[in-house]
């Protein structure tokens, strides 16, 4: 089979927030020859049967075992892949003792996103190489509070507070010390005018930070 007819690779985006799925699915708008966005779930069950579920971590991180688990046991899905720039290293072996297909980096630019996705559905498990240091993220990604300034670690922080999480469960799913945690809680107050959790996360709550719950079909035409 040629390059030319080959069909492009089924792919659905999962997370809990619209806002982070829809600036992924953008990325993929100059190679929709190459990959079709099915579906974008956010907080719902996939429905179409997918070549590949891409998994982003975001405000519900790697360590989400339950989460992971049941996609990969998924019949409509053939791999799972998860998206991500935590690179710790249980992060990964736990991803892959749960029999993940690949664990990407959110650094990646779109081409290289675009080829080890075709590099997983081809039978490879692809690792990609941790970021030397922490960098931002791919361009055209987004996420909550991003046009307030916020950059997406002190977003999913946040996010996991509106969510009703303690500093400790925090400190936990985002492997960040509970003091760091604290720091980026005492930035994130000044940065929004808090004074209390409760006021934290009444403004998130207000500005888009609380799980959406739906899901988005035929992305851009696609199946």
């Amino acid at each position: 089979m040629t390059d030319s007819t080959k069909q492009p690779i089924r792919v659905a985006l999962v997370d809990d927030y619209d806002v982070v799925l829809t600036g992924l699915a953008h990325m993929f708008d100059r190679y929709r020859d190459r990959i079709v966005i099915c579906e974008i779930d956010a907080n719902a069950e996939l429905s179409d049967e997918v070549d590949i579920v891409l998994y982003d971590s975001f405000a519900q991180p790697e360590s989400d075992r339950q989460e992971l688990a049941a996609l990969v046991k998924n019949p409509r899905a053939s791999r799972v892949v998860v998206y991500t720039w935590n690179f710790q290293p249980e992060l990964v072996e736990s991803a892959r003792t749960q029999g993940t297909h690949g664990y990407l980096s959110k650094t990646l630019p779109a081409r290289e996103l675009v080829a080890a996705l075709e590099a997983v559905h081809a039978g490879e498990r692809v690792v990609s190489e941790p970021p030397s240091k922490r960098v931002g993220s791919a361009p055209g990604l987004d996420w909550p509070g991003r046009h307030e300034g916020f950059t997406e670690r002190e977003s999913e922080i946040l996010a996991l507070i509106t969510q009703g999480k303690s500093n400790a469960e925090v400190a936990a799913l985002t492997y960040l010390s509970v003091n760091t945690i604290k720091s980026y809680i005492r930035e994130i107050y000044r940065r929004i005018g808090a004074a209390s959790r409760t006021q934290a996360v009444l403004w998130g709550v207000a500005h888009g930070f609380s799980p959406d719950h739906h899901r988005i079909d035929h992305w851009l035409g696609g199946p």
